[in-house]
């Protein structure tokens, strides 16, 4: 986001495609002044052209004067990209706005950041479940679930630290699950039990075997392996979650955490719900998320349709690595759980790469990469702003200060009408 997307309030931002559309453009502070008699010129230039044609072609041009402290322009958009909104004035005034033109089934969903994959200090992490989710809100995410090792009980503590009060954070129940002699991690996000607590029942075995029987695999492969897998996505979906296929290139003991025969079987066969495409690696092991990638879209090619998501596996809010710097943005009606799932698994998400001190990157189908950018650039850094005021106070409610939740209670709504100012009704 440039200065001049702080020095004016523009919108709407984004708007439909094949559509007119009247941008208000007004100044927010003194130094920019829209006087009265004043001539502007304004260019609309869609950045990737237009249909049909195979050059450039003239913009939308408009000599116009401010009205009540504002300029007011009729534009045209045609097409689902971006669009550039120059403006310039007396004195040398001149300004560049950016502009996002959706297909209906787009602007019809908003953009929510999330992460699905963190831990406390009830397994590997350091902080407590009621920190890691203030401090989610701290850095913009929409919604959140924390998953420890093998226990489902500390994300129902996040939740039950903010039950009572009013904050835009969606909290969702939440585990990793570890199969009993299987080496694939499993995320349970959302569903309405533990997993890890059913492999103390006898029937785990028992209908596993069941699985493993109808299996058809080459003779001498070991089938337990996939055939648990299977049985962990179906008690996550019975649940009402996303089961969650976990970093297959992260380097464990001297290798990868899941053999190359295993990984390709459930690349094929997709149990799962969806791959952690972008996973929580360090500096030095993000060559495991340019594998993740590379396979991702070799499998893409080959046809298969793979829902993705991003996420930190951060062990720590205030380490300096990994908390904050792998998300997912996934589209949807809304933030409701049942929202959330379905548009995943319907592949309206993305995977983001935003390490510290990086421009960030999202991987995934690419008109939803090329939006992604967009909200990256240009909105979620507002988005952002908001969110760091109620993780503040999301903190100081979870130490015990008195008034935190009231002040809590009177920031909610305001990324909501944020969009709501910013998207064209």
């Amino acid at each position: 986001m440039d200065n001049a997307s702080l020095y004016y309030d523009v919108y709407p931002r984004v708007v439909r495609a094949n559509s007119q559309q009247t941008i208000t453009i007004r100044p927010l502070f003194g130094h920019v002044r829209l006087k009265p008699g004043q001539e502007w010129s304004a260019a609309l230039i869609p950045m990737e052209g237009l249909d049909g044609q195979t050059g450039w072609s003239a913009p939308q041009n408009w000599m116009a004067a401010p009205q009540d402290g504002a300029l007011l322009l009729d534009c045209a958009f045609t097409g689902e990209q971006e669009y550039s909104l120059v403006i310039e004035g007396p004195e040398r005034q001149k300004a560049e706005f950016r502009l996002f033109a959706l297909e209906p089934d787009l602007f019809a969903r908003t953009p929510y950041k999330g992460d699905f994959h963190m831990h406390t200090h009830y397994s590997d992490g350091v902080e407590s479940p009621a920190y890691v989710a203030a401090s989610c809100r701290k850095v913009g995410m929409d919604f959140m679930a924390i998953t420890d090792h093998r226990r489902y009980a500390p994300s129902l503590e996040a939740i039950a630290a903010f039950q009572n009060v009013k904050t835009d954070l969606r909290i969702y129940p939440g585990e990793e699950v570890h199969p009993p002699d299987n080496w694939v991690h499993i995320l349970n996000f959302g569903g309405g039990f533990s997993v890890n607590d059913l492999f103390r029942e006898e029937r785990y075995r028992a209908e596993v075997e069941a699985i493993m029987a109808r299996l058809d695999l080459p003779e001498g492969v070991d089938r337990y392996p996939y055939a648990s897998c299977v049985w962990c996505y179906e008690q996550i979906r019975a649940g009402g979650g996303l089961g969650i296929f976990c970093h297959p290139y992260w380097v464990s003991n001297k290798r990868y955490d899941v053999p190359q025969y295993l990984t390709s079987l459930l690349l094929e066969r997709q149990p799962f719900d969806a791959l952690e495409l972008i996973g929580g690696y360090h500096r030095h092991e993000i060559e495991s998320n340019t594998l993740q990638v590379a396979r991702y879209h070799e499998e893409r090619a080959r046809g298969k349709r793979i829902p993705i998501v991003g996420v930190s596996d951060s062990h720590g809010c205030e380490t300096g690595a990994l908390f904050g710097w792998y998300y997912t943005v996934a589209f949807s009606p809304s933030s409701d759980l049942p929202d959330l799932v379905s548009s995943i698994k319907d592949l309206y998400s993305v995977a983001v790469e935003a390490l510290a001190g990086e421009t960030p990157r999202a991987f995934g189908p690419f008109r939803l990469v090329r939006y992604a950018h967009y909200l990256m650039r240009e909105i979620f850094p507002v988005h952002d702003r908001l969110c760091l005021e109620e993780g503040r106070l999301m903190l100081a409610h979870a130490a015990g200060e008195a008034g935190a939740a009231g002040a809590l209670a009177a920031l909610k709504g305001r990324t909501a009408r944020l969009y709501a100012h910013l998207w064209a009704g």
